[in-house]
């Protein structure tokens, strides 16, 4: 049974408190009384169709298995129909080449949760550098990141790869919310629940400590510790050849740092502002500012990529190289390394663009040629410690993603392509295409979102649509290719003969034209981010591709909370709402999960004046009797343990308990916060969101 944390006095009255005790009998009641209910309306013969078209994508053999390079190996975690858990497994590179792979299967999730009685979930892996010298560069030794139901909080196990099985008396970390990195072979630095005061208040490990081999976690040795209030610390160890060192990360919240280096035995701050993102490799440290930075009198916009000496940084020169600066259309995502060059992954309205960047040369660049316009493209290095072959992977809406492999060289040279694997096409994509149009949103930003529809589309607002978005945290939404959403809503048809309307948003808040469209809709400005979303919706009524009675929404997590505010500011424009896994309880939200973490986006709703501007956007406190709400369908996971299930059943009941008959509640009783732990469960997920918003646009 999980405490409810108790209101204060001055909190807003809450009827469904007693819905917060995740595992309670009473309220797990009340959850398989709403699934019986939701699935007695939804689930019949013709989603019987739907959810198996779903899991044959999900679990197709003709994916395309991404692989990371360790040594000599490229590794892979596969999931399909015979193999729902997982497989961890390896091939060489020959191999990976070729149609069929021979795959080196090193652990079978599957038999190990058959064997142990407990529904494992495979969360990665950190391997041990090999010896100096190893001829085939074998990573034997690993920690794996299993979770017993799908949540943030695992198990970490040392394995043994080369006989392919968890060592006996190895390192075994019992389930938490943990971090970990090697030291050595014998010494690990660990972050994990060591008992009372050793979390955060977001629930994260508040120490990393020196874990030596044999000796019980509760004995580890004090390493690096942060102050209770902020989101978490971790130190790990950097152990590339030339340039090892310790260094530690204290996160003040989603936002701000702070990194250190170990010096003398000294922890060594990396003096920037703590906004400013820091990054080390080798002999470099690259900065990125999330607002403007002026250091010794030169300004540094947000957004932009600077480099400088380590060394001299940290004795005092503060000179850095300018490798990236933004403008109004232009954003750097990410960046990744070669051995000798820099990648740099740029969105330009939403389209991808890719610079390679020469540090031998003054960091000279150019860009590559291999970006479509309204397609995602990304660049990484295959291994940044040997050779200069990067990865290039590329898709569309209607483009499945392909996987090329490419080499730098100085200058224009070796710059091409090979195309190594691709996925299969799921539905028939030559009778639809991709538009990208521009809202206004309400203070006059223009706001850019993506149509996939047919190429005959009629406009006369008929049309079954469904509108996507995110809009928090500065994560980015770019087209990407779904054979689930081509196959449950463009290819699906009306009794008119009318296919479904695909529509993502990039509404502020999100990180598609970088820091600042992310700032704009931040903790008082949330609205922003809700009135850009509303202005996508008037301008697809508008133009006359969907009407308020075809129109739907979906979102899950923070897009569960913009969908949430969609049903209470803006019920006119939707005609159902599909919200998963949400925020919505903004007043409470700190006090459940990790919410306490989320503060730097949403605001503290125990400060008083910022709860006069949370509660603007609280959907749990913005019902009301006698509205007319969309039909609205809210689902989550009961072992979500970072948004957690609690505020969905909570809105669903209010809204139930206010007379609205046409809400539908839906909680998986396993699968963590994405909601599914297999690909079965997340094809009835899938299938039950899209059945409910097909039901409800095209009656």
């Amino acid at each position: 049974m999980v405490a409810m944390t108790q209101p204060a006095a001055h909190e807003p009255h809450d009827e469904f408190l007693w819905l917060e005790d995740i595992y309670g009998t009473g309220p797990l009641d009340w959850v398989r009384g709403q699934n019986a209910r939701t699935e007695a309306k939804l689930v019949n013969a013709e989603f019987a169709g739907l959810e198996a078209g779903i899991l044959e994508v999900l679990d197709s053999d003709e994916r395309i298995p991404m692989v990371t390079k360790r040594g000599s190996w490229y590794y892979n975690f596969w999931r399909d129909k015979a193999n729902p858990r997982g497989l961890l497994r390896r091939t060489r590179w020959e191999s990976y080449l070729t149609d069929s792979p021979e795959w080196e299967v090193l652990l079978d999730v599957d038999a190990l949760a058959e064997a142990e009685g407990i529904e494992w979930v495979y969360a990665g892996s950190a391997f041990l550098r090999p010896p100096a010298g190893d001829p085939d560069g074998g990573y034997r030794r690993a920690l794996l990141r299993l979770s017993p139901d799908g949540g943030d909080a695992v198990r970490i196990r040392e394995f043994d790869v080369e006989d392919r099985a968890f060592v006996d008396g190895g390192f075994d970390i019992p389930v938490a919310k943990s971090y970990v990195s090697w030291l050595d072979a014998d010494t690990i630095l660990l972050g994990t629940d060591f008992g009372p005061g050793s979390l955060t208040s977001s629930s994260y490990p508040r120490s990393s400590r020196i874990l030596r081999r044999g000796t019980a976690p509760a004995a580890a040795e004090e390493y690096f510790e942060v102050p209770a209030d902020h989101m978490l610390a971790f130190a790990g160890h950097d152990d590339t050849p030339g340039f090892e060192r310790d260094v530690a990360v204290d996160m003040i919240d989603f936002f701000n740092s702070r990194t250190h280096v170990r010096r003398d035995g000294e922890w060594v701050a990396v003096e920037v502002p703590t906004d400013v993102n820091v990054e080390l490799h080798r002999n470099w440290l690259l900065l990125r500012p999330r607002t403007d930075w002026t250091p010794a009198g030169r300004t540094f916009p947000a957004g932009s990529l600077l480099a400088a000496d380590l060394e001299r940084f940290l004795a005092g020169d503060r000179e850095p190289a300018v490798l990236f600066s933004p403008d109004e259309r232009t954003s750097l995502q990410s960046w990744s390394w070669t051995e000798h060059y820099l990648l740099l992954n740029l969105l330009s309205d939403v389209s991808s663009r890719i610079l390679v960047l020469d540090p031998a040369a003054g960091w000279a660049g150019r860009e590559l040629a291999d970006c479509p316009p309204l397609h995602s493209v990304e660049a990484t290095g295959v291994d940044d410690e040997d050779g200069d072959d990067y990865w290039l992977v590329a898709t569309g809406f209607l483009t499945p993603s392909t996987l090329s492999r490419g080499t730098l060289g100085p200058g224009a040279a070796g710059t091409g392509t090979t195309a190594v694997k691709a996925s299969p096409s799921f539905f028939d994509a030559s009778g639809y295409r991709v538009e990208q149009h521009f809202a206004t949103s309400k203070d006059g930003t223009r706001v850019p979102y993506f149509q996939v529809g047919p190429k005959d589309l009629v406009c006369d607002g008929g049309n079954p649509t469904v509108l996507s978005g995110y809009g928090g945290f500065e994560i980015s939404r770019t087209p990407a290719y779904s054979g689930t959403v081509g196959r449950s809503w463009l290819e699906r048809r009306t009794a008119g003969g009318r296919g479904g309307v695909y529509v993502l948003a990039n509404i502020r808040g999100g990180g598609e034209y970088g820091p600042a469209w992310h700032r704009a809709a931040l903790q008082a400005n949330r609205h922003r981010a809700y009135e850009d979303f509303a202005a996508v919706a008037q301008d697809l009524i508008e133009r006359g591709v969907t009407s308020r009675e075809r129109l739907g929404c979906s979102g899950g997590s923070n897009g569960g909370l913009l969908v949430g505010n969609m049903l209470t500011s803006y019920p006119h424009l939707f005609g159902a709402v599909s919200c998963g896994v949400p925020l919505l309880d903004m007043r409470r939200y700190t006090k459940l999960s990790a919410g306490y973490s989320w503060i730097a986006e949403y605001g503290d709703p125990d400060n008083p004046e910022h709860w006069e501007f949370i509660r603007t956007f609280s959907p749990y406190h913005l019902l009301q009797a006698g509205t007319e709400y969309p039909e609205t369908f809210i689902w989550t996971a009961t072992s979500d343990d970072r948004v957690g299930p609690v505020q969905a059943r909570k809105m669903a009941a209010r809204m139930l308990g206010l007379g609205v008959e046409n809400v539908w509640f839906h909680e998986a009783l396993e699968g963590g916060h994405a909601g599914a732990s297999d690909n079965r469960q997340a094809a009835r997920l899938q299938a039950l969101s899209n059945a409910f918003l097909w039901q409800a646009l095209t009656r």
